[in-house]
C-alpha cells in the first residue's frame, strides 16, 4: 500500500521498479500474520476475543495449544509491525512538509482511507483498523520532515514506556492489593456466560441481529481506538518511519545489528512461550500460574516484531529471493488482502448469506480456517499481479486519491517481465 511520487508539480502513483522488495515481503507477512489473531474476532464474540477465559470451549488440550501459539508468536507482533510499515507509507506518499503538493496528496489518501475504515467497520466488521490508521495518520504526517534519530528515540521510547506501564498493571492485577485484584478481576468475569450466549444467538439470527451486534461491538473498539489506541500506534508509525529513513528496512545497515535484534527478540520469544505455556496448560481455573510475569513478557510485542523483521530482511537482501517470490505479491496487494480477509471470515462466520459458524468453531479449526486463507492470497496475488500493475481495491484507493482513472492492466511486456521473473516489472 505504498506509493511514492515523483515531484511538486506532475505527481504519479509509484511505478512497479519502484516498489521496495523488502517492504512488500514485510507487509505481506505482516497482513498474513494479523488474520491468525484476528480469526478468534471473527469465530466468537468481543467479549471472547478480549478475554478468551469466557470461551464457549474448554481451553484445554489442543485448544490450550491452539490458543498459545497465538499468544506467543502472533499476538500483537504483526499489527505492530503492520503499523511501523505504515508510517513508512507516509513517508513514502508525503514526502517532505516543504512539499505541499505531496501533502495533499497524502492528505486526500488517509481521508479516503478512513472512509474505507468506516463502512468496513461498521458494516462487516467491528475490528477494523483503518480507521485508527487513517486518524493516526493525521498526526505522524505533521513529523515527516524529522530526522531518523529523534524519530525512532521519541517512537521507540514512547512505545516502551507505554508497554511498562501495561505491564505494571498487567503484574498488579494478579500481585496488586487484594481488594483492587477481586475488583477486577469479578468485572473480567460478569461478561461471562449469559452475555456471551446471547452475543453468539444474535450474530447467529442473520443480517439484522448481527449487524446490530457488530454495531455495538465497533462503537465500543473504535471509541478506545479513537481516543485511546492512537498513543500507542502513532509512536509506533513514527519508529517505523525513522527506521526507514535509518536503512533498517532496506536492509542497510551492518548485519551485526539485525542479527543482535534477533537474538534479543527470540530471547523475549523463548521466554514468553515458557510462561504462556506454563498458564495454557494449569488452564483457565488456575490463576496466575506465572504470578502475572506471562503478562509482563507479552507487553513488550516490540522486540520480538524487530526480530521477525530483521530474520525477514536479512532473507530478503541476503538470499536467492524465494522469501521475496512468496510474500511480496500478498504485501503489494496488502489492503485487497486485508479487507478479503474480512469478507471470507466474515461470511463463514455470521453474514447472512453464510453458514453462521458463529460460536460453532473451536480455536484448532480456527487454525485451519486461516492456513486455508493464507494458501489462498499467496497462491492469487502472484496471479492477480501477472496480469494487473496492482490490487483491485489498491487501485480503486490511488483513483480516489490522485482525482483520476489510473491504468490498472499491465502491457504485454510487463506481462512477460512477470512470466520472466523480471523484480521490475
Amino acid at each position: 500500500m505504498t506509493d511514492q511520487t515523483t515531484g511538486a508539480t506532475t505527481l504519479q502513483p509509484v511505478a512497479a521498479r519502484d516498489r521496495i522488495a523488502t517492504l512488500d515481503v514485510l507487509r505481506g507477512v505482516a497482513v498474513l500474520g494479523i488474520l491468525a489473531v484476528n480469526a478468534a474476532a471473527f469465530a466468537l464474540p468481543m467479549a471472547v476475543a478480549m478475554s478468551p477465559e469466557q470461551s464457549p470451549f474448554p481451553l484445554t488440550g489442543s485448544s490450550a495449544v491452539a490458543l498459545w501459539t497465538v499468544e506467543v508468536f502472533f499476538h500483537q507482533k504483526f499489527v505492530t509491525l503492520f503499523s511501523m510499515l505504515f508510517g513508512v507509507s507516509i513517508w513514502l506518499v508525503g514526502g517532505e512538509r516543504r512539499d505541499p503538493a505531496r501533502g495533499r496528496v497524502l492528505r486526500r489518501r488517509l481521508l479516503w482511507l478512513g472512509l474505507f475504515g468506516l463502512i468496513h467497520g461498521a458494516a462487516l466488521w467491528y475490528g477494523d483498523i483503518l480507521l485508527l490508521y487513517a486518524w493516526s495518520g493525521l498526526f505522524v504526517m505533521l513529523m515527516r520532515s524529522m530526522q531518523a534519530r529523534p524519530l525512532i528515540l521519541i517512537g521507540a521510547g514512547a512505545t516502551l514506556a507505554l508497554a511498562t506501564i501495561q505491564a505494571a498493571t498487567m503484574w498488579l492485577t494478579v500481585n496488586g492489593p487484594s481488594g483492587l485484584v477481586d475488583a477486577m478481576n469479578n468485572d473480567a468475569m460478569a461478561l461471562a456466560d449469559d452475555a456471551v450466549a446471547a452475543s453468539i444467538a444474535a450474530y447467529r439470527s442473520g443480517w439484522p441481529g448481527g449487524l446490530i451486534e457488530n454495531l455495538k461491538a465497533w462503537g465500543i473498539l473504535q471509541g478506545a481506538s479513537l481516543l485511546g489506541y492512537v498513543f500507542a500506534t502513532v509512536p509506533l508509525m513514527m519508529l517505523g518511519m525513522g527506521l526507514f529513513k535509518a536503512g533498517f528496512f532496506l536492509g542497510r545497515l551492518p548485519t551485526r545489528v539485525y542479527v543482535a535484534l534477533i537474538a534479543v527478540g527470540g530471547a523475549v520469544l523463548a521466554l514468553l512461550g515458557a510462561l504462556e505455556w506454563r498458564e495454557a496448560m494449569a488452564g483457565p481455573s488456575i490463576k496466575a500460574a506465572t504470578d502475572g510475569w506471562a503478562a509482563v513478557v507479552a507487553s513488550y510485542p516490540l522486540l520480538v516484531t524487530l526480530a521477525y523483521a530483521s530474520g525477514l530482511i536479512l532473507l530478503t537482501t541476503r538470499s536467492l529471493g524465494l522469501v521475496r517470490r512468496l510474500f511480496a505479491p500478498v504485501g503489494q496487494m496488502a489492503f485487497t488482502n486485508y479487507l478479503t480477509q474480512t469478507l471470507i471470515m466474515s461470511t463463514l462466520f455470521y453474514m447472512p448469506w453464510g453458514p453462521r459458524l458463529m460460536g460453532r468453531v473451536d480455536y484448532p479449526e480456527q487454525w485451519a480456517i486461516v492456513i486455508a486463507v493464507w494458501t489462498v492470497q499467496l497462491i492469487w496475488s502472484p496471479l492477480w499481479l501477472s496480469r494487473f500493475r496492482m490490487g483491485p481495491l489498491e487501485w480503486l484507493w490511488r483513483c480516489l486519491t490522485y482525482g483520476r482513472r489510473l491504468p490498472l492492466r499491465r502491457t504485454p511486456r510487463t506481462v512477460a517481465q512477470v512470466a520472466a521473473g523480471s523484480p521490475m516489472a
